[in-house]
């Protein structure tokens, strides 16, 4: 779908620009684990002027067409939020799906792979993240067989054992329970369902960072991971990595699932 230069100019503009905070907040996330809210502030000052001028020639052209794209933003949109309230999401990761789907509704430019019919971009980007984000637990089980690493299978996929003298200055949240009964330590794992409730209600979940941040709170915590000598944590790559990813693919690749899909078809 090809935009007339009234349209398409100005999406360059703002997709350059959320693009260059993109890759910005994903080395501060990187070093950091933590991507400020002003982080977002120069790009929102060209991408929502932008968006405006988009959404106002989109509804004098066709209000039933601007009105669909409009639905479709107030969904998205709402569902990244609902994902951040509920702890599936960080902030930043929200914050990013958020910004970019608000502001770069349609493709700013024809990908290589040519865009889908509903030519949503915010779709795009997501799905790419999301397959994207599916190659680093492959790469994780890979080097826990190398290593000779045991555990569940599920787990293998999931995140890999750090020296417990060390394990505050990594990054992910303990994977394993382990106490002490009767001077001797007994470990287990964390159940992947209850992992999941754990995050969902936001508590009871041990985050390196809380042991990092507040090594009096978990003295006793800590004290028994050194005497494991090594606990098992998830991976600690953000999001907004696989995010940053699923935005350059969409813009100068195209929508991985929908090429797989027609690919498939096709066969």
């Amino acid at each position: 779908m090809m935009l007339p230069p009234v349209i398409a100019v100005p999406l360059i503009v703002a997709a350059a620009a959320i693009g260059t905070t993109l890759i910005y907040a994903s080395y501060r996330d990187i070093k950091e684990r933590r991507v400020p809210h002003r982080t977002w502030r120069p790009a929102l000052a060209i991408a929502v002027p932008v968006a405006l001028w988009i959404y106002g020639l989109t509804i004098l052209a066709d209000w039933r067409v601007a009105a669909g794209y409009l639905v479709l933003v107030v969904l998205f949109c709402g569902f990244f939020y609902a994902f951040q309230a509920f702890n599936l999401f960080g902030g930043a990761d929200a914050y990013a799906l958020i910004i970019i789907t608000a502001c770069v509704p349609f493709f700013p430019l024809e990908p290589a792979l040519g865009a889908p019919p509903l030519g949503f971009f915010p779709f795009t980007v997501l799905a790419n993240a999301v397959i994207l984000n599916m190659a680093a637990p492959a790469a994780i089980f890979i080097r826990n067989v190398v290593r000779g690493n045991r555990a569940p299978l599920p787990y293998l996929f999931l995140g890999f054992p750090v020296d417990g003298e060390d394990i505050q200055n990594k990054f992910g949240f303990v994977m394993e329970e382990i106490e002490e009964k009767d001077g001797q330590l007994v470990r287990r794992f964390i159940g992947v369902g209850e992992s999941l409730r754990r995050l969902v209600k936001g508590d009871d979940r041990r985050y390196t960072k809380d042991l990092r941040l507040h090594p009096e709170r978990y003295r006793h915590e800590l004290a028994l991971y050194r005497r494991a000598g090594k606990v098992w944590i998830s991976y600690g790559i953000p999001f907004i990595i696989p995010i940053t990813a699923g935005f350059a693919t969409a813009l100068f690749v195209g929508d991985i699932l929908y090429w797989v899909m027609q690919t498939i078809a096709g066969m």
